[in-house]
């Protein structure tokens, strides 16, 4: 075995557990996000140049995969999805505001830190409103889906990711500025 593949390896033990719980917090289905976890280290194998910081970079990978299946999923219009429609009237829907990964290495970085500040800006929210915000923005459940699945009122759902989208508005909105109006 090279030690490129022992190298490998290792990672594999050491972070094939953390990742697996990170990508399942954010993906609802097991399979998915078995999936998932196979190509983030189907992509550090095929990695032409060594990775620096592994950890991380699993991290920032998985982060992207998870992107990459729900926006796939509202392309295809799963009914799980609220794809276009905006049941809370607040515009556009979190890819709208994101920089593309395939408009070069300058609008991938400003994704990757304004993701990364999403993320901390996320952990400020109260339990209920990060969990309706995550729930339909991230997840792509609809609000009856949050509603019967919580038992709480659609309304109540409603009023609580307004609340959040509020906060994380300001929260975002400089960096959000200096990335994408430079």
């Amino acid at each position: 075995m090279s030690q490129r593949d022992e190298s490998i390896s290792a990672t594999f033990v050491r972070e094939a557990g953390r990742l697996r719980s990170f990508i399942r917090r954010r993906v609802p289905a097991p399979a998915d996000a078995e999936d998932i976890l196979q190509e983030v280290f189907f992509e550090l194998v095929e990695a032409v140049d060594p990775v620096e910081q592994v950890g991380a970079w699993l991290f920032r990978v998985a982060r992207n995969r998870i992107i990459d299946l729900f926006r796939k999923r509202r392309g295809e219009g799963d009914p799980n999805m609220l794809g276009d429609e905006r049941a809370d009237g607040d515009g556009p829907d979190l890819d709208d505001l994101l920089p593309s990964t395939t408009d070069g290495p300058e609008s991938a970085y400003a994704r990757r830190i304004l993701l990364d500040e999403l993320e901390d800006a996320l952990e400020e929210l109260p339990a209920e409103q990060r969990e309706v915000f995550i729930a339909h923005e991230i997840e792509g459940q609809s609000f009856k889906q949050i509603a019967d699945a919580t038992g709480v009122g659609v309304n109540t759902l409603l009023s609580r990711k307004r609340y959040a989208v509020l906060h994380l508005r300001e929260r975002l909105r400089a960096i959000h500025d200096e990335y994408l109006n430079p």
